[in-house]
């Protein structure tokens, strides 16, 4: 599947384009077809490892930020926080959902979106 990583911190130009393989549901997850993706303000952040809450903060931050994300660049290569799109695919424990269904998805950390496919975890009650 197609994806955009980012391998280190810094500008727009890090981001890579690059093949990996596409991911298929666990038992209680869904696979789904990205559509759309944003370019969220905390993805720039990430990308950049620049928090943004001014000089002073920032200098104490960006230490918490590298132990959190990773040190040398984010330890998810694959980036985003936001994504719609349909699912293609259901885990076997999975009755919330099925296939074909639209989503919309926001994972703050949990990252991802920058990719065709990203599997999540369906949180169902039954």
């Amino acid at each position: 599947m197609k994806t955009i990583i980012c391998p280190k911190y810094g500008p727009p130009e890090v981001l890579q384009f690059k093949e990996v393989e596409k991911p298929f549901p666990k038992d209680n997850e869904v696979l789904i077809k990205v559509i759309a993706t944003t370019v969220h303000i905390g993805d720039t952040k990430v990308r950049r490892l620049e928090p943004g809450l001014g000089p002073v903060i920032d200098f104490f931050f960006k230490p918490m930020m590298r132990i959190i994300l990773g040190f040398n660049g984010p330890r998810k290569k694959i980036i985003g926080m936001e994504l719609a799109g349909d699912i293609e695919a259901v885990g076997k424990n999975v009755t919330l959902f099925k296939i074909g269904d639209p989503v919309f998805a926001s994972m703050e950390f949990a990252f991802g979106a920058h990719a065709e496919y990203r599997c999540m975890p369906c949180y169902q009650t039954n």
